[in-house]
């Protein structure tokens, strides 16, 4: 704890949790009182190494592998029938594939943005939610390049899209958006895995130490790639996290701006507009605190992690849901000022059919979940009550998601000539294969949280030692 923060008072928070309150009027707590070495190391670890398993995570992983089945039959069904099982025809060739592409690619821009940014801030309360935050990039990257390969129609033949050594002499168009995402979100990747990796190697090696049979002991050992703790490893393993947060960190910035490419390269109204990059950024750090949000407000409760994951934690992370929030609702008011100032009759009919358009009630609803119920964050007892910030993170996901069907459905079914004007209906392939990712998603991370530890224990042990220095 700060220096400036040693008078603080001990109190009881709503949801039953011990928790010290600032001068600042919110919880500012990092770690529970008593709070040791050893206990952060038996909590934390505990929750992998124990058996049984609890029946909340069975259940949750029941449903969540159900949903996969599911999205294996319609990607099994669809490569056995083709992408017209689809609802997309011409000219709304871009239907649920791209806009789930868009959407689970924001998903993961948090993890990167509280592990590498806040890491090179210097902001300790990235502490307790940095190591589940990574796993959320990884497995929501996961599920967003699956969109693209099945759009390609033969997606056996993805590799033609690599720069490999063809004698034929074909290269990749490296005009095409397409290409350009290939580069983006596959750096994306192997710099957040690589980063994810680095980060878990001491706690893999207290996985080790504390396993109870011999197999644990190895696999761990293993993966822990022969730490043990000397001043030489931890050394070297700042340097290489401080070097991998600073190579991660351009790449908030770029992956989404590369993606929003895949329009504003287009003459199509709506698309062919210079806001997009800052405009998809923002949206992707919005979308991706509150799937934060979402994931670790129901498993602080179900593991009991009110002392690690604190009060304080849920607040900051909200008031930076807020702040992209705003930032993304400046971005649709510009988007509609500028189809009125330009004086292009083309888009200023793309506003006014968003918004009275066929279409026009998913605009009305994206304004009410993206814009209208995030403005409660302003109230600072909806920032620290879980239930209350856990539905408003929900009505933001909702919201995002509802964007990016916005702008790509009504700008393509809608475009220049009315003759190629068509409404675009997804089929329950569509849907199958949507929901069916989040199943992909669920699972990944209840894999996760069963077998490697939630939280970076090495971080919050540092944090340990921090307090005990400026105790009194």
């Amino acid at each position: 704890m700060p220096d400036g923060d040693k008078n603080v008072l001990v109190g009881l928070s709503r949801d039953g949790e011990d928790t010290t309150v600032t001068p600042l009027g919110y919880p500012g707590r990092v770690l529970g009182p008593g709070e040791t070495y050893d206990t952060v190391s038996e909590k934390i670890s505990s929750i992998v190494l124990k058996q049984p398993l609890p029946k909340s995570w069975w259940f949750g992983f029941t449903v969540a592998f159900a949903m996969l089945m599911m999205f294996l039959m319609a990607v099994s069904w669809l490569f056995y029938r083709g992408i017209g099982i689809w609802g997309v025809n011409i000219p709304v060739a871009w239907g649920f594939a791209i806009v789930n592409f868009v959407w689970w690619i924001g998903i993961g821009h948090a993890g990167t943005f509280i592990s590498a940014i806040l890491l090179l801030l210097m902001q300790k309360w990235r502490t307790s939610i940095n190591r589940l935050t990574e796993a959320m990039t990884l497995f929501a990257v996961a599920c967003a390049g699956m969109f693209p390969l099945l759009h390609l129609g033969r997606p056996w033949l993805f590799y033609w899209l690599l720069p490999y050594p063809d004698t034929m002499g074909l290269w990749p168009q490296f005009r095409s958006p397409l290409v350009w995402d290939v580069f983006a979100v596959s750096t994306y990747f192997t710099v957040s895995l690589i980063f994810w990796y680095v980060g878990l190697i001491p706690d893999l090696a207290t996985l080790r130490d504390r396993a109870p049979t011999r197999g644990k002991q190895f696999a761990y050992g293993m993966l822990a790639l022969g730490w043990r703790g000397s001043a030489r490893h931890w050394q070297r393993h700042q340097s290489a996290y401080l070097l991998l947060a600073g190579l991660a960190t351009p790449l908030v910035l770029s992956v989404h701006s590369v993606v929003s490419f895949d329009f504003s390269v287009a003459i199509v109204p709506g698309w062919h507009s210079t806001i997009f990059p800052p405009y998809f950024v923002a949206g992707a750090i919005y979308s991706g605190f509150a799937m934060v949000l979402n994931i670790v407000i129901p498993l602080r409760r179900l593991y009991g992690l009110q002392s690690y994951i604190t009060l304080r934690h849920l607040n900051n992370m909200a008031n930076v849901m807020l702040a992209t929030g705003m930032m993304v609702a400046y971005g649709y008011l510009m988007e509609a000022f500028m189809s009125w100032f330009s004086g292009d009759i083309f888009e200023e009919f793309m506003m006014v059919n968003r918004a009275f358009g066929p279409y026009g009630w998913t605009f009305w609803l994206l304004m009410l979940t993206n814009v209208l119920i995030p403005q409660v964050l302003w109230i600072r007892r909806v920032r620290i009550t879980p239930v209350l910030l856990f539905l408003v993170a929900l009505s933001v996901n909702v919201g995002m998601w509802l964007e990016r069907f916005v702008i790509v459905i009504t700008s393509l079914a809608r475009e220049y000539v009315p003759a190629m004007w068509r409404m675009y209906y997804p089929t329950r392939w569509d849907w199958m294969t949507f929901i069916g990712s989040i199943g992909l998603f669920l699972t990944l991370l209840f894999l996760f949280i069963r077998l490697l530890p939630l939280i970076s224990m090495a971080e919050v042990r540092e944090l340990v030692a921090e307090h005990e220095e400026v105790e009194p």
